[in-house]
């Protein structure tokens, strides 16, 4: 229920989306190849980390000008991302959850489709995402694009 009076959405901001709703619109975007939209889900002084990120890929990325640079890159380049199979489960912590998903991709240039498992802890206040930590199956994106890694 909404409208004057109504209890907010457990983990919702007045007024703001619930980490579940955030969550979704990132992996929407991410989907849709809307990669220019994604940095505005993002706090200002957000941080991402990225514990499996191969070089020249940073660990961590501080702030919405760093993370719209990294989504803005990803764009250019050949891999076309949709999450599947996706479960997000709630914690103790209202603005924390934890989504477990796939991503089901293809690389534009040799036509390789490929999946690769993901998940993602992230935190999410008045409706922006402040930190997350992103354990993408970087090896696995790697050896999609033909790179030679190991694993």
């Amino acid at each position: 229920m909404t409208g004057p009076g109504a209890a907010p959405r457990p983990g919702a901001a007045p007024g703001g989306a619930t980490p579940r709703e955030v969550f979704a619109r990132l992996g929407a975007g991410i989907s849709a190849g809307r990669w220019h939209e994604l940095a505005a889900l993002y706090a200002e002084d957000a941080v991402v980390d990225q514990p499996f990120a191969l070089p020249p890929a940073p660990p961590r990325l501080a702030g919405r000008a760093a993370i719209d640079r990294h989504f803005r890159a990803a764009a250019r380049g050949p891999l076309a991302l949709r999450a599947r199979n996706v479960v997000v489960h709630d914690t103790a912590d209202p603005e924390v959850i934890v989504a477990e998903f796939d991503y089901d991709g293809r690389v534009a240039t040799t036509g390789r489709a490929f999946r690769v498992a993901n998940i993602q802890v992230l935190r999410i206040r008045d409706g922006l995402i402040v930190e997350t930590r992103d354990y993408h199956d970087h090896p696995g994106l790697a050896r999609a694009m033909g790179r030679g890694v190991g694993g």
